[in-house]
């Protein structure tokens, strides 16, 4: 066999295996689902039963999330679809929108380009940081992966370039077969200047190209149709070979033979006939129908009747939903399985959702997660869907690798990771207590743990604590500092808590640990920040069952925000793209019952909302909100409904 070889991919006479560690998903948030469907689920779920199908949108690198789809969707998967990184000079860039200020009436609009994450840098330096080298090894483990969740009967479509297409093509001849190969693929590009083309010497590139695949001669397809500009003339049935498909006495003659095969009813002839679409020959007499510029023919591998790109959500690579609609069509029926893992702005997944497809997406960027949600929101009648990721059990698994369990010594472990964060918040490590594990310029640390979100009662105890290492004597300060840092926090901790440290005489920071600190890339070259969190103000009021929020004020720290975005904030309002209500939250997952969100059609944000219970009690009420950033910050309050 003919094999595409490239630095990294034998190890000792091996191939190198993707990696293939399996964790299970962590639910943050059900989208669109009715309070029935929701006791429906609780009720499946206490039973033990099997749940109803719910399509999945999971924030993660496709490292983790393939290998963690596989123990449930091995061999299941009926279409996949990726559009992966093209070239060099991709990145993970997008154009964050400054809404008008509600203050005032001037058209104060703006825009900013957001610069990559730390995590999308890190997944950038691992597909390029060798060059093509690191692509093609990082491109051979996802398609090897892909393969695997691929039904017998199931395709997959690449979406590239002129840059890695050929290479890309020897991979997937070698992980899928070449003789499952279908297609080569062109379809139409956006035109670039030709200027810039002169300047590097090189042709205006006309076409992208998709690679099409089958698992097995079993590849189901239905060849799609394009429309066909023909000129329109009359098409004798007779010379078509359908002499037996028309009632002749339409126009007053029988066939030569009486047969009861229709092609056409009486009724939709009848039709044609008064819309001047069906006539008998003026000469012959013989029925005859018009064909017309709307004519269907199928489609070739070349695709230059519709164009690859669409920029309808400001996404720098957004795909065309009508390309994505002849592939979903082309290879899946409806119920079947589509999954894309470099999800993007959401354009698959929402075609597959408005053809009645079941369908799973990840992406890398949370950005990318935010505005895929917003886009299957638009969509009438979006089935409820979930919101996904490895939380707290990729972060267990990297802490059992970087920090394995001593035998019969657990703690020395936990203390080991603490020690861990500590020295990546430049503090200094602190030992003889419980809840209080460094110190940096005068304020006491303490570090959440891996599995679990900082909680109310961790602030108590902590703050408890901080007395007795500080000192109460006369020299002692009247409030004592106290920063927590944490990978989740319990909803309501920014507010109760703060009040609570206060009765305590301490001032109280929250910080988020960053997903960064699980890449050792990330942590050896210095890119950890630890970033304070936003606070948000809701008001509640209840009226018998009625209660009403309005979004009072939120501050977001200005740590990752650019200067000149910062001065064009002129009301916090600004800050918001999108918040949503659970309006009784279970204390299982946040369910998203009703949210409000900035469109380019309608920019405008609703602020208040009501809600009607059908029965008096007590209420927990959680509300999230997800700023022009991509970052999400929650709210718990609590209600009693007479």
């Amino acid at each position: 066999m003919t094999e595409l070889i490239w630095e990294g991919k034998y190890k000792n006479g091996k191939k190198v295996a993707p990696v293939r560690i399996a964790l299970p998903f962590q639910t943050v948030e059900t989208v669109n689902e009715s309070a029935q469907e929701r006791q429906k689920m609780l009720g499946l779920f206490s039973s033990g039963q099997q749940t109803e199908w719910r399509n999945r949108l999971i924030w993660g690198d496709k490292k983790y999330v393939l290998p963690s789809l596989l123990p449930e969707f091995e061999g299941k998967v009926n279409l996949i679809y990726i559009d992966p990184p093209f070239n060099t000079d991709a990145d993970f860039s997008y154009t964050a929108t400054i809404p008008d200020n509600p203050e005032t009436e001037e058209d104060e609009a703006a825009s900013f380009t957001k610069e990559p994450s730390i995590i999308e840098q890190k997944a950038y330096r691992d597909t390029w940081g060798r060059g093509l080298d690191s692509y093609l090894e990082w491109f051979y483990e996802t398609a090897a992966l892909l393969r695997e969740l691929l039904a017998e009967n199931g395709s997959i479509y690449v979406h590239l370039d002129w840059h890695v297409g050929h290479y890309a093509k020897a991979i997937m001849d070698e992980v899928f077969e070449y003789e499952n190969f279908r297609n080569e693929i062109f379809v139409k590009r956006i035109r670039k200047n030709v200027r810039e083309r002169e300047l590097v010497k090189s042709l205006n590139v006309a076409v992208d190209q998709i690679l099409f695949y089958g698992k097995s001669y079993e590849t189901k397809l239905c060849p799609p149709t394009k429309p066909e500009a023909k000129e329109a003339r009359w098409h004798s049935f007779e010379a078509a070979g359908f002499r037996r498909g028309m009632d002749y006495e339409l126009f007053g003659r029988r066939p030569a033979k009486k047969d009861n095969h229709w092609r056409w009813t009486k009724e939709k002839a009848e039709q044609a006939i008064r819309e001047g679409r069906l006539r008998a020959n003026p000469k012959t007499g013989t029925p005859e129908y018009l064909v017309g510029a709307s004519e269907e023919t199928l489609c070739d591998s070349l695709w230059n009747d519709l164009q690859a790109y669409s920029f309808k959500y400001d996404y720098p690579t957004e795909k065309n939903e009508a390309l994505l609609e002849r592939i979903i069509n082309a290879s899946t029926n409806e119920g079947d399985l589509v999954l894309d893992c470099f999800v993007g702005s959401g354009t698959t997944v929402a075609v597959a959702e408005k053809l009645n497809r079941r369908w799973i997406a990840c992406d890398l960027g949370r950005f990318a997660i935010h505005t895929t949600r917003k886009r299957l929101l638009q969509i009438p009648n979006v089935k409820p869907f979930l919101v996904q990721n490895l939380g707290k059990y990729e972060r267990q698994a990297w802490q059992e690798e970087e920090f394995p369990v001593e035998v019969g010594n657990k703690e020395n472990t936990e203390a080991n990771y603490r020690k861990f964060i500590i020295e990546l918040y430049h503090a200094t490590p602190v030992s003889g207590y419980t809840w209080l594990h460094g110190t940096k310029n005068g304020r006491m640390v303490h570090v959440g743990a891996v599995d679990a979100p900082v909680t109310l009662a961790d602030v108590k105890a902590a703050s408890a604590e901080i007395w007795r290492a500080v000192g109460t004597g006369k020299d002692a300060p009247k409030t004592a500092g106290l920063d927590i840092l944490g990978w989740e926090f319990a909803f309501e901790i920014n507010e109760m808590a703060k009040q609570v440290a206060e009765e305590a005489r301490v001032d109280v920071s929250f910080k988020k640990i960053p997903r960064e600190v699980l890449e050792k890339k990330a942590v050896d070259q210095g890119d950890i920040h630890f970033y304070e969190l936003a606070a948000l103000k809701v008001d509640a009021k209840t009226k018998g069952r009625q209660v009403s929020l309005k979004l009072k004020d939120f501050v977001i720290p200005p740590d990752d925000v650019p200067a000149d975005v910062q001065k064009a904030i002129k009301h916090w309002s600004q800050w918001i793209d999108y918040w949503a209500v659970d309006w009784d939250y279970k204390g299982d997952t946040f369910h998203n019952q009703w949210q409000s969100y900035r469109t380019r059609k309608e920019p405008d944000l609703q602020k208040e909302i009501s809600n009607t219970y059908e029965k008096p009690g007590e209420y927990t009420i959680v509300v999230k909100v997800i700023d022009i950033l991509g970052n999400d910050t929650t709210k718990a309050i609590q209600v009693e409904v007479k």
